[in-house]
């Protein structure tokens, strides 16, 4: 991937369309049941807040390396979502360049990215260092 290609693209090109999501009291082997049935590496969080108020705020991502880490710690029946969760979240949106969100990626030292629509900034999909990686072997 040259970098004048990669300039042109936007980060809708990349990303994975869709999210899976969860409440922050999810636990965390729950998160784990989702990446499995829905072969992801990423889970988005939401407060619900009041359960009466239908508005709900992105919270967090918990992502694989965060189970990984729980398990490691003999601590997934412990965790939930929350407690878990990567803060703050990085978010970009879809027709920002692809080279400002490998740029974030690598700042951050993440390797996911909320993506977000322009109009609404509610969650439209994922980016990953791996949606990066299979655009660079193309």
């Amino acid at each position: 991937m040259e970098t004048t290609n990669a300039e042109r693209l936007k980060v809708a090109a990349a990303m994975h369309a869709g999210i899976v999501a969860c409440s922050g009291d999810t636990p965390l082997r729950a998160v784990a049941a989702l990446m499995a049935e829905h072969q992801i590496h990423a889970v988005v969080v939401f407060d619900y807040g009041d359960e009466a108020d239908e508005d709900r705020e992105l919270f967090a991502i918990v992502t694989d390396r965060d189970v990984a880490d729980a398990i490691g710690r003999a601590q997934l029946d412990e965790r939930t979502a929350a407690d878990s969760a990567g803060h703050p979240v990085l978010a970009v949106r879809a027709d920002e360049d692809l080279v400002h969100a490998a740029q974030l990626l690598a700042e951050h030292g993440t390797s996911h990215l909320v993506v977000t629509d322009a109009r609404t900034s509610r969650p439209v999909g994922i980016l990953s260092t791996l949606d990066l990686a299979r655009l660079a072997s193309t």
